[in-house]
């Protein structure tokens, strides 16, 4: 294995407590949330409590100002260990930025402290019934009405949805359809506004402990004060952070992918097979040295691109690579692996199903691999 250099002493320090804290909260626990279609909403207060989430977040709002390497060891330690249904990388690595990176003095004070202490989960509100990745496609409105926007439309397939505290809501505030990217704003709406509602937990094949909804605004009003930022800009805030999203969701795959190999590794030295173990076929050595050999070197991507970002230079194309790359292999690794249980691989109670179905998903949302093919091939055509 090729040593990883992306991470210090202290980072990794950082990585044993977040391990034992998931150990003794999360672990008992995860198959009953995974039924529940939820996590225990205390967990997040539990995990606010000992700085595990928002650690970017500087100290004037409560945070350790720490860099984003400490947000990819909570990713990565999720991952390895299956938990795709907690949703602290969500909220610290996609949610809060805007909130840290537009928001007001005011907005900050207000929000933040309770996102680092869990008492406040956060969602962020863009796909609608029918848009999917085409976010310029946008239905939802908010007509100024003076001193407030009037909120009205949907959205779907909103992680955190049923448990979130705030949403930030993508919606266009420019009916103009000569308006373009500059029709779209962000806005916060709280749990409790009058018109929010949330409909159904969705059941999804896979992250079943991750509570994903559908929203419904009918004419919520929403303080001016609430809107992020400025009027007009929310099309290019998401662009802004497009970046590290597609970093973080490239970052678990490959945490995902090792674990999935890691697991199917010590599956096939036990399992025997026509008088053998299954890791004595040449078969199974080739399968597995091919994906090993691939999964070693997306690492080695994954973590230069990491070593980007930390210094602002990881571009939105880079960046829709690594997240290209990174959960194609992911599909690919893990339905091989599955396929390496034989019949016990799809049987839920093994560890490689639930990764198998986890993964899906990981193709589509923060943008498909066809949407990232489309940025990558735009700019490739346009130098």
């Amino acid at each position: 294995m090729i040593p990883r250099t992306l991470y210090e002493s202290e980072h990794e320090q950082f990585r044993d407590s977040f391990r034992r804290f998931l150990d003794a909260e999360a672990v008992p626990y995860y198959e009953q949330w995974e039924h529940d279609g939820q996590i225990d909403r205390a967990l997040w207060n539990k995990a606010g409590a000992q700085g595990f989430l928002c650690p970017t977040v500087s100290e004037t709002y409560g945070g350790a100002g720490a860099d984003y390497r400490y947000n990819l060891i909570v990713g990565e330690e999720l991952s390895d260990k299956g938990f795709s249904g907690i949703g602290f990388i969500l909220h610290s690595d996609i949610v809060v930025p805007y909130l840290e990176n537009v928001g007001t003095e005011e907005q900050k004070q207000k929000y933040l402290p309770g996102c680092i202490s869990g008492e406040i989960v956060t969602a962020i509100a863009m796909t609608e019934p029918g848009t999917g990745s085409d976010l310029q496609g946008i239905r939802t409105t908010a007509s100024d009405q003076g001193d407030h926007y009037l909120l009205n439309g949907s959205k779907t397939f909103i992680s955190s949805g049923q448990q979130a505290d705030i949403v930030i809501v993508v919606c266009r505030t420019n009916p103009d359809p000569e308006a373009g990217a500059k029709a779209f704003s962000l806005l916060i709406v709280e749990a409790g506004m009058p018109g929010f509602e949330r409909g159904r937990n969705l059941d999804k094949i896979g992250q079943k402990a991750a509570d994903t909804s559908e929203l419904f605004f009918h004419d919520v009003r929403v303080p001016k004060e609430n809107l992020l930022g400025q009027e007009g800009m929310g099309f290019m805030y998401l662009m802004q952070e497009l970046p590290q999203e597609r970093l973080t969701i490239a970052a678990s795959a490959i945490s995902a992918t090792e674990a999935a190999l890691r697991m199917t590794v010590d599956y096939v030295k036990e399992r025997q097979a026509f008088g053998k173990r299954v890791a004595d076929f040449q078969h199974t050595q080739f399968s597995l040295a091919q994906l090993d050999a691939e999964v070693s070197a997306m690492r080695v991507f994954i973590d230069r691109c990491s070593e980007l970002h930390l210094t602002g230079d990881l571009t939105t194309v880079e960046a829709s690579k690594a997240k290209l790359l990174a959960t194609e292999l992911q599909g690919k690794v893990v339905d091989q692996c599955l396929q390496m249980h034989g019949g016990y691989g799809y049987m839920s109670e093994y560890p490689i199903a639930r990764a198998y179905a986890d993964a899906r998903v990981q193709r589509i949302y923060g943008g498909t691999s066809e949407i990232m093919k489309l940025i990558i091939g735009r700019e490739l055509l346009a130098a």
